[in-house]
C-alpha cells in the first residue's frame, strides 16, 4: 500500500511538471506573435507534447530569464524529440500605429500626403462661393455725409426768445437736411465741418450780432454700409453676414450695391480685390468681402467602348486614365486583347481637339510589374476616354475618323463593328 502510494505521489508530480511546462510553451511559442529575424534564422529543436509538435529556437537568448534559469551542467547535443524545455524568444505584437511603415501597411490609407490638385484654383462656371462681409473698423479718412445719414443739430435760442433748435434730420435722398427758420440746407458731401460752418452762417443772418455755434452730433453714418450689412445678415438664418452666389453661365455673380460682377478666371485673391475696388467706387467704406469656394462646378470625364458602364462619369478628385475606366466599371472581357491602345481625346484652351494612346494592358490584365506613368495620364476635365474592342491599325485614320464621322460612327455600340477602308478597322 505504501508503494502504491509512492507511485501515485511521483505520477502525479511527472504529470504536473508535463502540463506546466506544457502551459508555458503554449505561452511563448503559440499565443506569442511570430519570431524576430534573428530567431528565425538561428537551428530549431523539435518539442513534442503529445501530439502537438513545436519548432523553436534553441540557441536565441531567452528575454525573460527569471523564469527559465540555466541549465546546469556540460553542455549536450539535444535530441531530434526531447521533452527538455528550451528557452523561445518572446516577441510581442506592435501596438497599432507603432508598426514599421510599409507599402501596404497599416494607415497607408492617408498616405503618402496628399498634394494640392493645383497651384491655384481659377473660378469657373457653376462654381459656388460664399461670400464673407466683414466691417473692418480701420480709419477711413475724412467722412462725407451722405443719403440716409442721421445728425443731431443743437442751436441755443436766439435773442427774441425763439425756438431753440435741438432736432435730429436725416440726410433726404436730394442730399438736403431741413432746419427751422432756414428750411433745406444742403449736407450732402459735406464734412462734419463744412455742415457746421454752412449752418453758422445761415442763422447767423437770425441771430444778428450773436454768435450761432451750432453743435452737430452724428447719429447714424456709413448708412450704405449699415444697409449692405443687413442685405446679407444671416445671423438669424444660416448664420454670419454672408452671400451665397453661384456662377451663372455668363461667369458672373450679382451682388448687392455694385451688381454684376465678372469672375470666371479669377482667383479667390484676385476677386477679393476686385469687390474690394468696386465697393470702393460705390463709395460703401469700412467693409472687407472674403469669397470662399463652397463647392466646385462638377467635372466629367466620358468613357466609351468596351467597358461595364460607358457613359459620362464625375470626377471627385485627381484621376488617371486608370481610374476612370475603374469609375465606368471596368473593361469588358472583349476588351483585354487591345488595352494596348486607349484613346485619350482633349480640349486645349484654344478649343483644339488632341488625341493621344496610351498601353495598359500589362497593368490591368497582367498586374505584372510597375505601369509606366507615360500611359497612366492624369485625366482633364471633359476628357474622352476611349477602349477599343479591337487593334487599331493606322492611329491617324483613326482620329480622323472621329473627326469626320462622329463618335458613334466609329466606337462599337452593343457589340456591333465597324470596318473601313484601307486595312482600317476597330
Amino acid at each position: 500500500m505504501q508503494l502504491t502510494t509512492k507511485k501515485l505521489a511521483l505520477f502525479t508530480a511527472a504529470a504536473a511538471t508535463v502540463l506546466v511546462a506544457g502551459i508555458m510553451l503554449w505561452n511563448h511559442a503559440g499565443a506569442a506573435g511570430p519570431p524576430p529575424a534573428s530567431a528565425a534564422a538561428t537551428p530549431s529543436a523539435v518539442v513534442a507534447r503529445g501530439s502537438r509538435v513545436l519548432s523553436m529556437p534553441i540557441s536565441a537568448p531567452p528575454t525573460r530569464a527569471a523564469s527559465y534559469p540555466a541549465p546546469s551542467g556540460p553542455a549536450m547535443t539535444p535530441p531530434l524529440v526531447s521533452t527538455q524545455v528550451v528557452p523561445v524568444a518572446v516577441h510581442e505584437w506592435p501596438f497599432a500605429g507603432n508598426g514599421p511603415p510599409t507599402p501596404f501597411g497599416q494607415g497607408t490609407y492617408v498616405e503618402p500626403g496628399r498634394i494640392q490638385h493645383v497651384p491655384e484654383y481659377r473660378l469657373r462656371v457653376d462654381d459656388v462661393l460664399e461670400l464673407v462681409y466683414r466691417r473692418t473698423h480701420e480709419e477711413t479718412g475724412v467722412y462725407r455725409l451722405d443719403v440716409g445719414d442721421r445728425i443731431r443739430i443743437e442751436l441755443p435760442p436766439p435773442p427774441n426768445n425763439g425756438e431753440t433748435v435741438n432736432r435730429e434730420v436725416t440726410v433726404q435722398p436730394d442730399g438736403d437736411i431741413t432746419l427751422p427758420y432756414l428750411g433745406p440746407v444742403r449736407a450732402a458731401r459735406l464734412t462734419f465741418a463744412e455742415l457746421t460752418k454752412a449752418i453758422g452762417q445761415e442763422y447767423q443772418r437770425i441771430y444778428k450780432k450773436h454768435i450761432a455755434r451750432p453743435t452737430i452730433t452724428p447719429v447714424l453714418i456709413d448708412a450704405k454700409l449699415t444697409d449692405l450689412i443687413n442685405t446679407v445678415d444671416s445671423r438669424y438664418g444660416a448664420g454670419g453676414q454672408v452671400r451665397v452666389s453661384r456662377v451663372t453661365p455668363d461667369g458672373s455673380i450679382a451682388l448687392p450695391a455694385i451688381g454684376s460682377v465678372p469672375v470666371v478666371g479669377l482667383t479667390l485673391d484676385e476677386l477679393k480685390a476686385e469687390l474690394s475696388e468696386r465697393y470702393r467706387h460705390a463709395e460703401v467704406r469700412g467693409l472687407e468681402v472674403q469669397p470662399v469656394l463652397q463647392q466646385r462646378a462638377p467635372r466629367h470625364v466620358f468613357v466609351v467602348g468596351e467597358v461595364r458602364l460607358p457613359g459620362r462619369h464625375v470626377l471627385e478628385g485627381p484621376t488617371t486614365v486608370m481610374q476612370a475606366i475603374a469609375l465606368a466599371g471596368g473593361v469588358t472581357t472583349s476588351a483585354a486583347a487591345n488595352l494596348h491602345q486607349v484613346v485619350i481625346f482633349r480640349r486645349t484652351h484654344d478649343w483644339q481637339l488632341i488625341a493621344t494612346m496610351v498601353d495598359l494592358h500589362d497593368a490591368i490584365i497582367k498586374g505584372a510589374g510597375p505601369c509606366d506613368p507615360v500611359n497612366d495620364l492624369w485625366v482633364a476635365d471633359s476628357d474622352l476616354i476611349v477602349v477599343p474592342k479591337t487593334k487599331i491599325l493606322v492611329f491617324d485614320e483613326f482620329v480622323e475618323l472621329i473627326f469626320s464621322r462622329g463618335l458613334y460612327g466609329v466606337i462599337p455600340i452593343q457589340g456591333v463593328s465597324i470596318g473601313f477602308s484601307k486595312g482600317s478597322t476597330l
